[in-house]
């Protein structure tokens, strides 16, 4: 028996600075991750958290405090059903929109009924890339392939602008925006429904750390440039050298998580649907600009639902860096207007494998303040690869 994938809520923790001292810094990743399914499980209180079927959580670096299936153990620690099942999954930094795909898709064929799909990532506690130990993750056939080799996202990032001709200054005035309109949305409550508090060492965090307020062009413009090497500068004469921390996202801590279920347990439990899955897409792309991805996953997504751009009223695409969202933006002809409109990651941070359900909680808030009816969800990600949701508002 199929079904559609309703989702009844998208909740996520507060967004703390990914380093020492950061807001949420003090805590274990499934400690965090705990506290979020508490909270979530609260809110719907004729839900029993013995019927979920599974939960799967989106992480990408799995060493050390994230090695051991974080959603198992914060489900646990959370004092839940021991009978309930988690699984760990990564596409980098889709993870957590993965983790939303694989619950959709089970709610859909009919092995599942109630899932739980979230992600986690403490970047303060697990750096990015400390899983790998200092070894080549690719092997020489992948060098040989494209030699010279591949290269990191940032210089990624500088070949997408040098492609779309993006300058320092354009893409500095959208790091600029996205703080803007996230400290907008902060102040008017635009994220009130999406955050849960958590609990720390130090006290309740309750809002978002990594908003800045008041910067400006001039300030911005002192930025360095820390991509740019010389072998680089030879490699890729076309690049300006134009990304820096003002217009890429912040490393950050971060827990996200979304309730699904089917149809027949909605009706039966009288849970309420704010959305259900529309369609899906993902897609692999060119692994040297690696974050063009968004543009190729998107337009599956739309072929595939028949639409056009035109029919979806609101877009989240993360900020991984501003090139990313506006070489979209350019190629799509979709202006920003209905694109981020709370800011994204260049203001909120990237927790990596939990951005993908934090940026869906984003959209669907903002779809239901402005009474929208479709919204898309893209996510560049790590070896030129991307995810692409259309969800439909209830």
């Amino acid at each position: 028996m199929t079904s559609d994938a309703f989702v009844i809520d998208a909740i996520r923790s507060p967004m703390g600075k990914g380093k020492a001292g950061g807001a949420l810094s003090g805590l274990h990743p499934v400690e965090v991750l705990a506290q979020v399914f508490q909270a979530l499980l609260a809110r719907h209180p004729s839900l029993d958290p013995a019927e979920v079927d599974d939960i799967i959580v989106g992480c990408v670096t799995q060493v050390g405090e994230q090695s051991a299936s974080p959603g198992r153990f914060a489900w646990l620690a959370a004092g839940l059903p021991e009978h309930v099942p988690s699984v760990t999954i990564d596409r980098k930094c889709g993870s957590g929109q993965q983790a939303i795909h694989f619950a959709a898709q089970g709610i859909m064929s009919g092995t599942y009924d109630i899932v739980i799909a979230a992600g986690i990532e403490m970047m303060s506690r697990e750096p990015m890339g400390s899983n790998r130990n200092g070894k080549d993750p690719f092997g020489p056939d992948i060098a040989q392939r494209y030699s010279p080799g591949l290269v990191s996202q940032g210089v990624s990032a500088e070949l997408v602008a040098a492609k779309w001709g993006l300058t320092r200054e354009q893409m500095d005035a959208f790091g600029l925006e996205s703080h803007r309109r996230a400290a907008a949305a902060a102040d008017n409550g635009g994220f009130a429904r999406e955050i849960v508090p958590i609990s720390t060492p130090d006290g309740l965090v309750a809002a978002d750390e990594s908003i800045r307020r008041g910067g400006t062009l001039e300030s911005l413009a002192g930025l360095p440039a820390p991509f740019r090497t010389d072998e680089l500068s030879e490699r890729f004469p076309q690049i300006a050298w134009s990304v820096t921390a003002g217009n890429s996202s912040q490393i950050t801590d971060g827990a996200a998580a979304v309730l699904l279920v089917s149809e027949r347990v909605a009706q039966r439990l009288g849970l309420t649907p704010r959305a259900r899955i529309h369609q899906m897409a993902v897609v692999g792309d060119d692994p040297i600009l690696m974050l063009t991805g968004p543009i190729t996953a998107t337009r599956k997504a739309l072929r595939r639902a028949g639409m056009t751009t035109d029919d979806i009223d609101l877009f989240e695409i993360n900020e991984a860096f501003a090139s990313v969202p506006m070489a979209w933006s350019a190629e799509l002809g979709v202006d920003d207007t209905r694109l981020n409109t709370r800011g994204g990651a260049i203001a909120l941070g990237h927790p990596l494998g939990a951005s993908g359900a934090r940026i869906f909680a984003t959209l669907l808030n903002a779809l239901e303040d402005t009474a929208g009816r479709y919204g898309l969800v893209s996510i560049c990600e790590a070896g030129g690869m991307a995810n692409a949701t259309i969800i439909e508002r209830i």
